[in-house]
């Protein structure tokens, strides 16, 4: 996490979210059905259908609400993975469960929106659709493909030609893409922390300020019990949904993804005329590049995207000079004179696939990880999922998502650190490919 240099806020998303809602460190034992280790997406959804249910919950949570990647992502609603489409998860787990998993990401960003119009939840939620544009005549191919892949599972899916992606982006440099309408983009602090205020209202308990110390088998291996600083939960089942924040209370699944730095940027508000050109609609976009380049409009005029580097030192200086450059180049009509309000930067778990997990870490104990870049939308529908494995409802191996073994990365810490040399083998392909 960066370091403030001014009173101005770290991200846009702090600089306009209202605070959080009321909540204290756990100082006393509680007994509840369901723990829940976490009050990011994930936790903070499965704790709301719990409590709706009637069910007893407790979520802890080491920092503030939003602290983790749910308070400092991009913001976009995306129905798809990044790498693994459905005829990988069928290949990968069988046509049957890799069809439910599909159709459990392509309904995610539906089930998201949904979700926050049931409650009430003001977050600029926009549902104008999100876009992958082909930065190449063989990525052109490559989306084609994919979009039949989501059209033959019946989703709201559209083939954009070089000509209507061009224009529905504001960029002449794509050659096709296809287009989820149901997917967009949200204030993610804002939602966040709605998550968690419905999540109260429903009778959830949420205690910040509390990390999870020690987990143990409770008294005569009746459920677990959960040591904080100044407390202890006792409950029947957990659900650990810590994702790319994960500490070594859990070691093998922290082992089991890098967690990667995310650095963000938003622009000052763009003018009108110049806003009106870029992402028609209020649409979300993120491209095929290795290198990925990823923006959205803001109601407020603003373009938030990002970007990678590859040294780190001067990072804030560099970063915004290295996306002032490629933002101009994607969108000419903002311009090389863009400045830029705010930078932040969060952590994301990628897994070696880049598959998200669900895992069994004890009997009565689940943890999800690994959404690698693409959590906002599928955390949020799979906190119903763990709701119902939570209550007994489903088994654990009857998700919609599939349940596997905690994988620990063999020679997981020289990862983190090569990780960045997958940056340069990014741009190399990315620039093979443009030329193909």
């Amino acid at each position: 996490m960066t370091t403030a240099t001014s009173a101005v806020p770290l991200s846009l998303w702090e600089a306009t979210a209202a605070p959080p809602p009321p909540t204290a460190a756990l100082e006393a034992h509680k007994t509840v059905d369901v723990a829940i280790i976490g009050a990011g997406f994930t936790g903070l959804s499965t704790a709301l259908h719990l409590a709706e249910a009637g069910r007893s919950v407790a979520v802890l949570e080491a920092f503030e609400i939003g602290h983790g990647g749910s308070g400092r992502n991009n913001g976009m609603v995306i129905p798809a993975l990044s790498r693994t489409y459905p005829d990988g998860l069928r290949a990968r787990f069988g046509f049957e469960r890799g069809s439910r998993f599909a159709r459990l990401i392509g309904n995610s960003a539906t089930e998201a929106f949904a979700l926050i119009r049931r409650l009430g939840i003001e977050c600029d939620a926009v549902q104008g659709g999100w876009v992958q544009p082909a930065h190449s005549p063989g990525r052109a191919k490559l989306v084609h493909n994919r979009y039949e892949q989501w059209q033959g599972l019946g989703f709201d899916v559209e083939y954009l030609d070089e000509s209507a992606v061009r224009k529905r982006v504001g960029s002449p440099l794509y050659h096709a893409g296809w287009l989820a309408k149901s997917g967009g983009h949200v204030h993610p602090l804002k939602l966040v922390r709605g998550l968690a205020t419905a999540a109260i209202a429903a009778g959830a308990q949420i205690h910040t300020h509390s990390p999870a110390l020690a987990v143990s088998e409770g008294v005569n291996k009746s459920g677990w019990e959960i040591a904080t600083a100044r407390g202890k939960l006792s409950a029947g089942k957990v659900i650990v949904a810590t994702n790319a924040y994960t500490d070594n209370l859990f070691p093998s699944l922290r082992r089991s993804f890098v967690a990667t730095r995310s650095s963000q940027l938003a622009t000052a508000p763009l003018p009108p005329d110049v806003i009106a050109r870029v992402l028609k609609g209020g649409l979300a976009s993120s491209d095929t590049h290795g290198d990925l380049f990823f923006a959205h409009p803001t109601p407020d005029n603003r373009i938030v995207t990002g970007g990678k580097l590859f040294f780190p030192h001067n990072r804030d200086v560099r970063l915004r000079t290295h996306v002032t450059k490629r933002l101009a180049h994607i969108f000419p009509a903002v311009g090389a004179e863009v400045q830029f309000d705010y930078a932040w930067h969060g952590d994301v778990a990628i897994t070696v696939d880049f598959n998200p997990r669900l895992n069994q870490l004890a009997p009565g104990i689940l943890a999800v990880a690994g959404y690698s870049g693409r959590g906002v939308a599928l955390s949020i529908a799979l906190g119903q999922r763990l709701a119902e494995a939570a209550q007994d409802i489903r088994a654990a191996d009857d998700l919609d998502i599939p349940l596997t073994p905690v994988a620990p990365i063999p020679l997981h810490g020289l990862l983190a650190p090569l990780s960045r040399f997958e940056l340069l083998r990014y741009r190399l392909n990315d620039r093979r490919e443009v030329r193909t």
